[in-house]
C-alpha cells in the first residue's frame, strides 16, 4: 500500500531539541578525538567484532511478557517484565539485562521490517538506557530461564516528538568462547509515544464477531416441541467460563465495537436452553445437560450488545466466494442464500432483542473479486467488508485512505486495515507473544493517524473465530486503543458512509487475482450440487405433509450451514455433514410407503382388490393418490381402465386401505403396478408390483352348474314321494293283517321292482347311485374352479367380490 514517506507533526519541542543536540555534541567529542587516533586498522577490527557480536545474539533468548501501560504518557513508569533462558551449551556470565531505545520509523512498512528482524545489529538497535534501570545475572546455565523486571520512569527514556520507537530487550555478557561483553540475546518490540492529545484523531471501527461452527443436525425430535439434536457437544465448551466464546463475550462488552454475529450460533445456544440431544452411535441420541451454561451466556450476550451496533451476518454465515466461484450455476443456490439473509434480522431480534443490520456481507479474509461482489450484493446487502491487501492501493495517496469505497452499483466496499487486521492471528498463547502483538498493533494504529493531518474512518476486521487466547490479546489491545490520544471509536455504519478519498482505489481486483491459497479451501460445485439434491427432495416430500414447518424450518436451516464458511479446511467433515441431511431427508420420506403384496387370486368377472398405505410419520400426509395400474388391460380392467387413481390422507402412526374394482376379461395371470403419486402428478415412493391370477366363469360352466342343482332337486322330490307311498303300504298292510290273517298272503301293490332299501337310499343321497335317472353326466365339462375354492391359497391372497 501507498504510504507517506514521513509523518507529519514529528518534531520535537525547541527547548527538547536544542537539548539533544547538545547533549549528542557533548558525548561525541571524545569519541572524535579517539577516533582521530586510532590506527588504520581499527575499522576492519570494529567490524569483527560487530560480526561476533551479531553472530551470538541468538545464544540466550529473551521474552518480554509485560510492558506496561502499553501507551505511556509523560508522567508514567514504564515497568518491562520477561525472561531469559540460555539456549547455549555454555553458561553466561556476567549477565546484564538493558532496556534499549531505538531512532523513531517513520513508515508503517519500517514497523515491519524491524518486526521481523531477530539478530542484535549495532546502531540499528539503540543505546543502553543503563543507571539504575538494569537486571543483572551473575551467571545463567545452560537451559535454565531467569525471570527479570525492570521499571523505568518515562522520562529517563529520553523520548523526543510524537512517533513509534524501536524499543529493545537485551542481554549482554560473556562465555568461555567469547570471553568478552557482548549482546547474547535480544527482543525488539515497540513503544507508541504521543503523550499529548492529537488535533486530528483517527475514528477507528473495531469487528466483534461471534461466529462458530455447525453443530445442529436437521434431526428433530417427534415431540410437539421438536427437541433439536446436535451432532456433537462442542458448543457447550465454548460457552462454558474460560471457553472462546463465553471468553469473548465478557471481553467484547467492556469494549466499544461492533458486535458481527451468525444467527446460527444465536439460535443453537438458544436451543440448548431447553431440552435437546446429542447424536450418539448409530440412531442413537443422549440428553444434553447444559441448559444453565447456555442461559447464562445468552443473558450475558443480551447485556453486552445493549446500546452497541450489531450487525447480522446470514445464517450459517454462508462461505460467499464458494458461492461467487463454484455455487451460481447450480440451480437454487442463489436462493438458500436470500433465505439465510431473510431470517438473520428475526433470529437476532427475537432472541438478544436488539434489530441488526444486514445490509453488510463478509468474504472470508475481506477478498473479493466482480463474482464476490455480484453474489455478496444478490440477497439484499449493499456494503461488501474488503480488506486492504484485496482491494489494494494503486492511485498513490501517500496515506491511508478511509475505509468506504464507492465500487459501482450502489455498492460501497468497506475496506478493513490488512495490517491492523491480521495482527491477532497465530498462536497467542504465550505471554511474550501477546504483548509484541499489542504494542505492533498500536504502533500500526499511531503510524497511520501521524500520516496525514485529514481526518480518516479506519476499520479492524480481524479472522471470523478467535482462538480464547487470541480474544484475550485483541481486547487487551482495544482497550489501549480506545485510551490513546489519536483514536475514537466508530460505528461500522458511519465507517461505511463516511465520505470516500477521492484518490483511493475503487477498482474490484479480478478473478485471477483471487488468493489460491484461498480458492483451495472453497467449497467444491459437487457440494452445491447436493445441496441441490437435497432441496429438492425436501420439495417433493414436504407437498404431502399437513403441518409442512416441522419439516422445512429444521432442513432449511440445516442446508443453510451446509454453505457456511467454517467448513473451509475441512472438506471431510463437510461432505459428512450433507450426507447426514440428505440421509435424514430420504428416511422421512419413506416413512410413508406402500405395503407389499403377494400374488392376488380373482374368481369371477370382477373383485375389490386392497391396497394399504402406512404412515409412520407422527404428523398426517395428504396430496396423495394412489394409482393401480394394470400391465395387462385386455385379461384385466380397473375401474374399467388401464389403471386408477384414489386420493389418500392418512393419519400420523396409521394405515389406510384403498380398495379398487376390477374386472376379468380374460383367464391368466395379469402383472398390477401400485404407485403413490402427488396431486401434480410426480411418483412418490417405491411402487409395488404383484399378480392377480384371473379364473373366469365361462357360460358353459354356468349351464352344467345349473343342470346339476335342477337334478338335485328332482332326486329330492323322487324320495319324497317314494317315502309317502311306502308309509301308506305300511299302514295298509298292518290293516290286511288285522281283518284277514287265515289267509297267508301279504300284498306288495308296487311290486318288489319299485321298493327302495335303506343301501338305495343311501347311494342316492351320496351321489353314487346307478339308477338312469340320478346317475353320472358323463359328457358335462368340469368347472374351472368353486365360486369359493377351499383349496389353500399359498402366498396368493384371496379379494373382495
Amino acid at each position: 500500500m501507498a504510504e507517506a514517506a514521513d509523518f507529519q507533526g514529528m518534531s520535537p519541542s525547541p527547548a527538547r531539541r536544542w537539548l539533544r543536540r547538545t547533549g549528542a555534541l557533548l558525548a561525541g567529542a571524545p569519541l572524535l578525538a579517539g577516533l582521530l587516533q586510532l590506527p588504520t586498522a581499527a575499522p576492519s577490527h570494529a567490524t569483527a567484532q560487530d560480526s561476533l557480536k551479531a553472530a551470538g545474539s541468538d545464544t540466550v533468548a529473551v521474552a518480554v511478557d509485560s510492558l506496561t501501560p502499553a501507551v505511556p504518557g509523560e508522567d508514567d513508569t514504564l515497568t518491562v517484565s520477561g525472561t531469559v533462558t540460555n539456549k547455549g551449551k555454555q553458561a553466561v556470565t556476567d549477565a546484564q539485562v538493558d532496556l534499549r531505545v531505538g531512532p523513531p520509523l517513520n513508515r508503517r512498512s519500517d514497523i515491519d521490517t524491524v518486526a521481523k528482524r531477530t539478530d542484535y545489529q549495532e546502531g540499528l538497535d539503540g543505546t543502553p538506557v543503563g543507571g539504575k534501570y538494569v537486571k543483572e545475572f551473575s551467571k545463567l546455565t545452560p537451559g535454565v530461564t531467569q525471570r527479570f523486571s525492570i521499571s523505568v520512569p518515562v522520562d529517563k527514556l529520553d523520548l523526543g516528538g510524537d512517533g513509534i520507537y524501536q524499543f529493545a530487550v537485551s542481554l549482554s555478557g560473556e562465555t568461555s568462547a567469547q570471553p568478552w561483553d557482548h549482546v547474547l540475546g535480544i527482543q525488539r518490540t515497540f513503544l507508541p509515544w504521543q503523550p499529548d492529545e492529537a488535533d486530528t484523531k483517527t475514528r477507528t471501527t473495531v469487528l466483534w464477531p461471534l461466529v462458530s461452527t455447525a453443530h445442529m443436525t436437521a434431526q428433530t425430535g417427534s415431540n410437539e416441541s421438536q427437541t433439536p439434536v446436535f451432532h456433537d457437544d462442542d458448543l457447550a465448551k465454548e460457552i462454558a467460563p474460560g471457553g472462546r466464546l463465553q471468553q469473548l463475550v465478557s471481553l467484547g462488552k467492556e469494549l466499544d465495537v461492533t458486535w458481527v454475529i451468525d444467527p446460527d450460533l444465536l439460535a443453537s445456544v438458544d436451543a440448548m436452553t431447553e431440552n435437546y440431544r446429542i447424536q450418539g452411535e448409530g440412531d442413537t441420541t443422549t440428553a444434553g445437560t447444559h441448559q444453565a451454561v447456555a442461559n447464562q451466556w445468552l443473558a450475558e450476550l443480551q447485556e453486552a450488545v445493549q446500546d452497541k451496533e450489531v450487525v447480522a451476518l446470514p445464517f450459517g454465515d454462508p462461505d460467499l466466494a464458494s458461492l461467487a466461484h463454484n455455487g451460481t450455476n447450480v440451480s437454487g443456490s442463489l436462493s438458500h442464500l436470500k433465505e439465510a439473509t431473510d431470517v438473520a434480522t428475526d433470529t437476532v431480534d427475537s432472541i438478544l432483542h436488539v434489530k441488526p443490520t444486514t445490509e453488510f456481507a463478509w468474504p472470508v479474509n475481506g477478498a473479493v473479486d466482480p463474482s464476490i461482489v455480484k453474489v455478496a450484493t444478490s440477497a439484499g446487502a449493499d456494503k461488501v467488508i474488503a480488506r486492504s491487501d484485496s482491494l489494494v492501493e494503486t492511485g498513490g495517496l501517500p496515506y491511508t485512505p478511509s475505509a468506504a469505497r464507492p465500487i459501482g452499483g450502489g455498492t460501497t466496499a468497506v475496506v478493513a486495515d490488512a495490517r491492523l487486521s491480521t495482527l491477532f492471528e497465530g498462536n497467542l498463547t504465550r505471554a511474550s507473544s501477546s504483548t509484541l502483538a499489542v504494542q505492533r498493533f498500536l504502533a500500526q494504529s499511531l503510524a497511520l493517524n501521524l500520516q496525514a493531518d485529514k481526518q480518516r474512518s479506519i476499520v479492524i476486521a480481524p479472522q471470523r473465530m478467535p482462538t480464547a487466547s487470541q480474544a484475550r490479546t485483541m481486547a487487551e489491545a482495544v482497550t489501549a486503543l480506545q485510551g490513546s490520544t489519536w483514536s475514537e471509536s466508530q460505528e461500522l455504519t458511519a465507517a461505511a458512509t463516511a465520505k470516500p478519498d477521492a484518490g483511493a482505489t475503487t477498482k474490484v481486483p479480478a478473478a485471477s487475482r483471487y488468493p489460491s491459497s484461498l480458492r483451495k479451501q472453497e467449497l467444491p460445485r459437487s457440494a452445491f450440487e447436493q445441496i441441490a439434491s437435497t432441496q429438492d427432495k425436501l420439495d417433493h416430500f414436504k407437498v404431502i405433509l399437513t403441518n409442512q414447518s416441522r419439516v422445512v424450518t429444521p432442513f432449511g436451516r440445516a442446508m443453510n450451514r451446509e454453505m457456511s464458511a467454517s467448513w473451509r479446511g475441512r472438506s471431510a467433515e463437510a461432505a459428512d455433514y450433507r450426507n447426514s441431511v440428505e440421509a435424514y431427508i430420504d428416511s422421512l420420506a419413506g416413512q410413508v410407503t406402500l405395503i407389499d403384496k403377494s400374488e392376488t387370486k380373482l374368481s369371477g368377472r370382477s373383485a375389490m382388490i386392497p391396497v394399504t398405505v402406512q404412515n409412520n410419520l407422527v404428523q398426517g400426509v395428504e396430496h396423495l393418490v394412489l394409482r393401480l395400474t394394470s400391465t395387462s388391460p385386455r385379461r384385466l380392467e380397473i375401474g374399467g381402465e388401464a389403471f386408477y387413481e384414489q386420493p389418500v390422507a392418512v393419519s400420523g402412526g396409521h394405515s389406510q386401505t384403498v380398495k379398487f374394482t376390477t374386472s376379468a376379461q380374460a383367464n391368466g395371470q395379469a402383472e398390477v403396478i401400485a404407485q403413490l403419486y402427488t396431486e401434480d402428478g410426480q411418483p412418490y415412493g417405491t411402487p409395488v408390483r404383484f399378480d392377480v391370477k384371473v379364473t373366469e366363469f365361462t357360460a358353459t360352466v354356468m349351464l352344467v352348474i345349473g343342470g346339476g342343482f335342477l337334478l338335485l332337486v328332482l332326486a329330492g322330490f323322487r324320495m319324497y314321494t317314494q317315502r309317502k307311498r311306502a308309509a301308506a303300504r305300511e299302514a295298509g298292510a298292518n290293516g290286511s293283517q288285522g281283518a284277514g290273517e287265515d289267509d297267508g298272503d301279504t300284498e306288495n301293490p308296487e311290486g318288489p321292482e319299485d321298493r327302495l332299501t335303506p343301501e338305495d337310499l343311501l347311494k342316492e343321497e351320496s351321489g353314487t347311485g346307478t339308477r338312469a335317472d340320478a346317475g353320472e353326466q358323463p359328457s358335462d365339462p368340469t368347472p374351472d374352479t368353486a365360486a369359493e375354492s377351499a383349496d389353500p391359497s399359498g402366498t396368493g391372497e384371496r379379494v373382495d367380490r
